[in-house]
């Protein structure tokens, strides 16, 4: 099934944050309740067609900032040469590197340095990720904020309405092609807009709900949950005259 374009309406929604009345979250409705879900390992052919194994993993990880490294670094120093297919590497060379003037991630044959190939006794795919599924947390916990996130985006908006107010917008929406900068457009694969990846059981928002948690914080997530779930029955119901359209990657 071909990728759809990026340049389709969508349905936004806005509301103060209930943990925050000076902040206001806005985001994609049409997303977070499309049918999207990762299929690293069951179909997904990656950004980079000479390494479709790696995922979206070829360009190692930016970190956020500082405390982002600094919680990534302790859990490295967790991993074991069971775990992590680079171990030695990682620990005689260094697992980042400068990209630009920012630390990430080193890139060790052509994919992140945490990537464990498909033959690696300790299992394909991120050490990271196999070491959180080990130790009984969330892969939140162990992995670059850039990592967990994907193909979510949060941003920020400042925004002075007419009285003077003034709010942080906290957007919350899809990480598209686009949001890669001119590199995106030369994926030959890209999953977020993919009918291939729009296969899930439930959608981004249920599917999602710690990683959007994390973003946003559980109060918001409530109210939002609350919304997709009005928008979902206004769908199943045919309310399409509204304008309430689903993701055009989700199946019919």
């Amino acid at each position: 099934m071909p990728e759809v374009t990026g340049d389709f309406a969508r349905q936004w929604v806005e509301f103060v944050d209930p943990a925050n009345p000076e902040h206001l979250i806005k985001a994609d409705l049409t997303w977070l309740t499309s049918r999207w879900n990762c299929i690293y390992g069951r179909g997904c052919r990656g950004i980079d067609a000479t390494r479709p194994d790696a995922g979206c993993c070829v360009h190692g990880a930016h970190f956020s900032e500082k405390k982002d490294r600094k919680r990534v670094a302790a859990w490295v120093d967790r991993l074991t040469p069971e775990q992590w297919q680079h171990h030695g590497t990682g620990h005689k060379k260094g697992w980042t590197e400068k990209e630009d003037g920012e630390e990430k991630t080193r890139v060790v044959k052509g994919a992140c340095i945490f990537h464990n190939d498909e033959d690696f006794p300790g299992g394909a795919g991120c050490a990271l990720h196999h070491l959180a599924l080990a130790e009984g947390v969330s892969f939140i916990e162990t992995k670059p904020d850039v990592c967990w996130q994907l193909p979510l985006r949060r941003s920020y908006e400042n925004r002075t309405i007419e009285d003077g107010r003034e709010y942080l917008v906290i957007v919350l929406g899809e990480y598209r092609r686009a949001d890669w900068g001119p590199g995106g457009h030369d994926f030959p694969w890209y999953c977020s807009a993919n009918t291939e990846a729009h296969q899930a059981d439930v959608p981004v928002y249920v599917g999602n709900r710690d990683e959007i948690v994390e973003l946003i914080g559980t109060a918001a997530y409530e109210e939002l949950a609350e919304l997709c779930r009005v928008r979902e029955e206004a769908l199943t119901t045919g309310r399409y005259d509204l304008g309430l359209l689903p993701h055009p990657a989700d199946p019919r």
